[in-house]
């Protein structure tokens, strides 16, 4: 069993998800802003979570092609390497899976939220790639 947390690496806020491998079922976890703090508090979370592998959403265009936000992520990604270890899982369309998901379910949400669920869908994605049932 191993704990994993997928982060959705935005320029002005970080979705976070977590699970673990013995459910497999990713759950929106919190959002951290980008304010110069942010690898301490991953730190911090890896740490306090004993998270094995942090999954970062690689971001690309509908072509399948990179992005200026594609090397964003890989760049906060290499920052994390000595955290723990990191794994990149593809991204698309997973901010508006996750508003449109948010907006069927009825609730009031912020950015906040679009953002850690996209983390838990991207989450979601790499358990169901990586682990078998």
């Amino acid at each position: 069993m191993a704990n994993l947390i997928a982060l959705d690496v935005g320029t002005k806020r970080i979705g976070v998800a977590s699970a673990s491998t013995a459910i497999r079922i990713a759950i929106p976890f919190t959002t951290i802003s980008v304010d110069g703090e942010e690898i301490s508090v991953i730190r911090k979370l890896v740490k306090d979570e004993s998270v094995e592998t942090i999954v970062v959403g690689y971001p690309r265009n509908q072509a399948g092609e990179a992005t200026d936000q594609t090397g964003y992520a890989e760049a906060f990604a290499a920052r994390l390497q000595d955290v723990a270890p990191v794994r990149f899982q593809d991204e698309s369309l997973t901010s508006v899976m996750a508003e449109e998901r948010l907006k069927a379910s009825g609730k009031p949400y912020d950015k906040g939220d679009i953002d850690s669920y996209a983390a838990a869908i991207i989450l979601q994605d790499y358990l169901e790639q990586n682990y078998e049932s």
